[in-house]
């Protein structure tokens, strides 16, 4: 397959990859809050991120770090969308004035 075409296609499972991990971190905290047992909340979306995200960069990488660097390159796209995402509705957040 073209390589021009690999890259594009690491970029784009970069860009899922970020997607569900910053999606999940974002859902964890919003469960993790209320929830009985937070810290297992927050340990174990930890390592289930960590884990699939690990293995499918190591998988699109396939030893060739251009694939792995394009990857990558998705991945930091879609942290900074979801943290945009997520700062404007922290922003829309009525405010609580206290007494």
């Amino acid at each position: 397959m073209n390589e021009n075409l690999m890259l594009v296609l690491a970029l784009g499972v970069g860009s899922l990859l970020g997607a569900f991990f910053f999606g999940g971190l974002w859902w964890t905290v919003q469960k993790g809050v209320n929830a009985k047992h937070p810290a297992l909340w927050f340990f174990s979306s930890m390592l289930l991120r960590t884990g699939i995200t690990l293995t499918g960069f190591y998988g699109v990488s396939a030893g060739h770090w251009q694939r792995f660097l394009a990857c990558l390159v998705g991945f930091v796209i879609v942290r900074f969308i979801v943290l945009r995402m997520t700062r404007s509705e922290l922003l829309k957040a009525p405010e609580t004035v206290e007494d």
